[in-house]
């Protein structure tokens, strides 16, 4: 039988596991403070909501860009590498933005949003090889959820230790940020997270051949990336759109400023008991389940403009989203592993739709909420939600069936 709950000492795969999660933690507390304080102070730069979308918005241009070349550039990249690689991008663009607080011109904006979206890159692509190489199928949603664990108390804090910062003034966030990504790189040199590269030969940079290869795998992981596609919405939203809200409730009552908070908290605890459930078969119907049941409570925010309220219904969706994101990355994970050599593809091309989902994200939600103001931006984001969910619950197949001989010819 199966335990509940890992053994963190004496399993080789969770002492891998909690050595990365270390690292990961302070890293995503840097970009954790930053994403809570950027969409306002750009906001403040730029002068309106949708202009601080669209510019907050290129750094998933590029982040679009990176998806299709690194499949290729990326080729027997260790996990250490890709993290190292992932909390420079994030020491720069810290330093970027710091720049930019004595000289706030477009140029130096959309620099930092590039990093940003590079170091995006860096870290998904770091994530997802990591829990394929180092988790056996049936702890892979239970890994996910150890992480899920220590990302969002990262984005748990991270908004709180912002607020603060940010009211002592705009640089003594940036400056905060920074020395806790140094903090990260050091613990990269100290914790050393050892993974087999995976060796692709490749003597080219093919943009034509990667978009193929993309091509061939839609057909059979469309449904995935749809979700993937609508939760990235729903997260762009989140720290966008909600940082500015969080900011408005916050001035009418104190509590309103627990509202981005509020979304980020049931992870803490929802990932224990994913983890506890340990569930391995079903991931995509399940989580299709709890989507709907987030996208409901979401929508739910259409009928009371009562800042408790609001607060009510954002935790139990976010608790509904809790549930969905282990599953849904333990999907990938297995994805992943059954694509061998050519992992990187699928990597990349599930990386797109975030990265897709943050261009369209912003623009969207900011567009929203100059037409019908913030709290109605997240109640047609929860339709939406429910809508694709419940498509998805008749339309999903039960395997995922990969081109196994197409892929075995990209070799």
């Amino acid at each position: 039988m199966r335990k509940l709950f890992p053994s963190f000492v004496s399993d080789p795969v969770w002492s891998k596991v909690m050595a990365l999660t270390t690292i990961l933690f302070f890293a995503l507390l840097a970009d954790a403070i930053l994403s809570d304080w950027v969409p306002v102070y750009m906001q403040n730069v730029l002068d309106g909501p949708f202009a601080m979308g669209i510019v907050m918005s290129f750094s998933s241009v590029v982040g679009f860009g990176a998806d299709l070349l690194f499949p290729q550039l990326l080729k027997g990249t260790t996990v250490r590498k890709l993290m190292s690689m992932a909390v420079i991008s994030g020491i720069i663009f810290s330093a970027v933005l710091l720049w930019s607080t004595w000289w706030p011109v477009i140029i130096l904006l959309l620099l930092a949003m590039a990093i940003w979206g590079v170091y995006y890159e860096f870290m998904g692509f770091a994530n997802q090889q990591f829990v394929a190489e180092t988790a056996p199928p049936h702890q892979r949603t239970q890994v996910w959820a150890v992480m899920g664990v220590f990302k969002n108390l990262a984005y748990f804090l991270g908004p709180i230790l912002g607020s603060y910062l940010a009211s002592q003034g705009d640089r003594g966030v940036v400056f905060t940020a920074g020395a806790i990504s140094l903090l990260a790189y050091g613990l990269i040199l100290l914790l050393r997270v050892k993974n087999k590269p995976v060796v692709v030969e490749i003597t080219e940079i093919n943009l034509v051949k990667e978009v193929s290869h993309w091509r061939a795998l839609l057909p059979h992981v469309w449904p995935m990336l749809l979700i993937t596609f609508v939760l990235g919405l729903v997260d762009a939203t989140f720290w966008t759109t909600g940082t500015v809200f969080t900011e408005i409730l916050a001035k009418e009552n104190w509590w309103g400023g627990l509202f981005l908070p509020m979304y980020m908290l049931p992870p803490l605890f929802v990932g224990v008991a994913v983890m506890k459930w340990g569930i391995y078969q079903g991931k995509k119907k399940w989580a299709e389940r709890f989507m709907l049941l987030g996208g409901i409570f979401l929508a739910l925010l259409f009928f009371k403009d009562s800042v408790f309220y609001e607060l009510a219904m954002v935790f139990l969706s976010s608790v509904m989203l809790s549930v969905t994101y282990p599953l849904v990355d333990a999907v990938y994970s297995d994805i992943v592993a059954r694509m061998g050599r050519e992992r990187k593809h699928v990597i990349g091309l599930s990386s797109s739709m975030v990265s897709l989902a943050y261009i369209v994200g912003p623009v969207l939600a900011g567009w929203i909420a100059s037409q019908v103001g913030e709290r109605m931006t997240f109640v047609t984001m929860g339709i939406a939600m429910a809508v694709v969910s419940t498509f998805l619950l008749f339309t999903t197949p039960k395997k995922l069936l990969l081109p196994q001989q197409e892929i075995k010819s990209w070799e």
